[in-house]
């Protein structure tokens, strides 16, 4: 079995808990990745906690790795220019190297126009800071991770989670990403964007959740599901239950279905030897064709594509 070498570049204003994620969840993969940790140097690493970190490898592992993470930064680290170091090590990554930043990670690969025209994303609370000083990036902060091979950004902290089981099951199946995610007891798919953690007005005393009624849909996805039918569920006004529904989810109750929706038919695909046709019955979409348009609007790819894919991968 071929592992894969993901180098992991620590900066100076390091976040430790982001810093540890690959290690951890790529870690966990039943040995296909060997993760190494490097700096720009060499030398240990200013975290933005009260401690350094000690690293063994210097910046010439970034010219041997099949995928490179950038970690995040402190914003008060952040810069619109990379300095020197940075660049030379950046220098060192082989054109066509997969390369993922973490969270505030962003700002480094746009500062180094690598993001230039490209689709990404980075923490909520810097987003407007970044559009300020990469205009030419196409920021989208509503998301966890965006995928533009072979460029990787993701949005903060426990988005790193979920890029780096991305990447685990983007190489080798939604099998072993979903046992990597039971053994590092986390959820292997968070439904919803970044909107759902923004700061929002605390919401008024005895207000009713829609996570019960959310639950009761994805039960029922291969059904005609309206917004009359979830408000009925969750016995609220329609206006009341989509605000609500925008307000925790960060998606309007359609949207979010339609998102649902593809979510099972990609496991389908990559699980059953089920037509295309029956899958589009049995997650909701009326016809094959409206499933092929759904799944190439949010991953870029047809259903054929995808499970050629992800079943070489099993």
């Amino acid at each position: 079995m071929r592992r894969e070498r993901v180098a992991v570049l620590a900066l100076d204003g390091v976040y430790p808990f982001e810093l540890g994620i690959p290690s951890r969840i790529l870690g966990a993969a039943d040995g296909r990745y060997e993760v190494l940790t490097c700096s720009v140097d060499g030398r240990a690493v200013r975290t933005d906690a009260d401690f350094g970190v000690t690293v063994e490898h210097g910046p010439e592992i970034l010219a041997t790795a099949g995928t490179v993470v950038i970690a995040p930064v402190a914003p008060d680290h952040l810069a619109d220019e990379v300095s020197g170091d940075v660049l030379a090590a950046l220098a060192l990554i082989r054109p066509g190297t997969r390369i993922v930043s973490i969270c505030t990670g962003a700002f480094v690969l746009a500062a180094a126009g690598l993001l230039d025209g490209r689709r990404a994303t980075t923490h909520w609370q810097v987003a407007d800071r970044f559009r300020r000083m990469f205009p030419r990036v196409d920021l989208d902060p509503d998301v966890l991770f965006v995928d533009d091979h072979p460029f990787l950004t993701s949005a903060g902290a426990a988005s790193g989670v979920d890029i780096c089981l991305h990447l685990v099951r983007k190489d080798h199946g939604s099998r072993l990403a979903n046992s990597v995610a039971r053994r590092c007891v986390v959820p292997p798919f968070r439904d919803g964007g970044q909107a759902q953690y923004i700061e929002q007005p605390v919401p008024e005393q005895g207000a009713a959740s829609t996570a019960a009624t959310r639950a009761w849909a994805l039960e029922r996805l291969d059904e005609a599901l309206t917004l009359a039918d979830l408000s009925g569920h969750a016995r609220m006004s329609r206006r009341t239950f989509a605000r609500r529904f925008q307000g925790e989810v960060g998606l309007s109750p359609g949207r979010w279905l339609i998102q649902q929706r593809v979510v099972r038919a990609r496991h389908l695909l990559e699980s059953s030897d089920l037509t295309v046709d029956q899958i589009a019955g049995r997650v909701g979409f009326a016809t094959g064709a409206s499933l092929r348009q759904h799944l190439n609007a949010a991953i870029g790819v047809s259903p054929q594509a995808y499970r050629r894919t992800f079943q070489t991968a099993r």
